[in-house]
């Protein structure tokens, strides 16, 4: 169920998209924790890591490399995309759409990323997906004022 974003991975169609849903709630619940940043970058630390075997099970599970049911990657890259913009509906929009924009682009190293076996390949890619999302939800936002 984690694997699959609570089944929403599961959706014929756009399944990573949809699944990227979960991760602006996700950031805001985890930003509304009046918490040091330290911790939120360990809580997003500790999300990478228990994802690497989460996606690495629902994968052998479904017989291919980085099946397409598996959003848990994509939720997990959102303390990242947000990691120093706070939420709000503007800065959800705008990190969402960056982030599936750079996770389907797969801009170098994500694609290379990619290529790690197992749950590490699958959550590797989103994450630099996100690092990509969140520059440039940083800057479309001081633009944006």
């Amino acid at each position: 169920m984690l694997g699959t974003g609570l089944g929403v991975g599961m959706a014929p169609i756009m399944p990573g998209t949809l699944g990227s849903l979960w991760g602006p709630p996700l950031v805001w619940i985890l930003q509304a924790a009046p918490l040091p940043a330290l911790v939120h970058a360990l809580i997003a630390v500790a999300i990478f890591l228990v994802g690497i075997p989460i996606c690495a099970r629902v994968a052998r599970q479904l017989g291919t490399h980085d099946p397409g049911a598996v959003v848990f990657d994509e939720i997990a890259a959102f303390p990242l995309v947000f990691a120093v913009t706070p939420v709000t509906v503007k800065s959800a929009v705008l990190g969402f759409v960056w982030f599936r924009l750079f996770d389907i682009l797969k801009p170098w190293p994500a694609r290379r990323a990619e290529r790690f076996d197992g749950g590490l390949g699958i959550m590797l890619d989103d994450q630099v997906a996100a690092v990509y999302a969140s520059l440039m939800l940083w800057l479309t936002l001081q633009v944006w004022q």
